[in-house]
């Protein structure tokens, strides 16, 4: 499977948001109605011109694939070190199980260790037990206990 990683570009949008949007959870927060919401629009402009982000679209075949978003985070903790907080990690559903989201997860944390960050976190849902189980078996540790508020 010969994937190609690159940044995400404005034509990519709309497959973007369909991919966030194709899961039972993401059906409920999303909306992949044509044209798109002015506020992805907002969201990419401003992921995008942020040299601490990165919205990378995994390809085969010309086809998007997979996505997932970085954002590189300086720390005081840590000795004063860089983090990688991994987000929005979506795998096209005719593509899951073929070892795709490992690979995108080797592709990011080499693109973490290249940046110098020490450390890569990410959260995922509590009712995404599958994902979960995908994470602790590429190594990542449910060391903290994760909170949020809606604003």
């Amino acid at each position: 499977m010969d994937l190609v990683y690159r940044s995400a570009k404005l034509q990519d949008l709309e497959s973007l948001v369909s991919l966030l949007s194709s899961d039972p959870l993401g059906s409920q927060r999303e909306d992949a109605t044509l044209p798109l919401n002015d506020a992805y629009l907002s969201a990419f402009e401003a992921i995008n011109s942020d040299p601490n982000n990165a919205l990378i679209v995994v390809e085969l075949d010309g086809n998007v694939v997979g996505m997932l978003q970085m954002t590189f985070i300086p720390y005081l903790t840590h000795i004063g070190s860089w983090r990688c907080l991994i987000e929005g990690v979506r795998v096209h559903e005719a593509f899951r199980g073929q070892g795709l989201g490992e690979r995108m997860f080797e592709f990011a944390i080499k693109k973490a260790r290249s940046k110098g960050c020490r450390l890569v976190q990410l959260t995922s849902d509590k009712q995404r037990p599958d994902a979960i189980r995908f994470y602790e078996k590429l190594g990542f540790k449910a060391t903290h206990e994760g909170f949020k508020l809606a604003l």
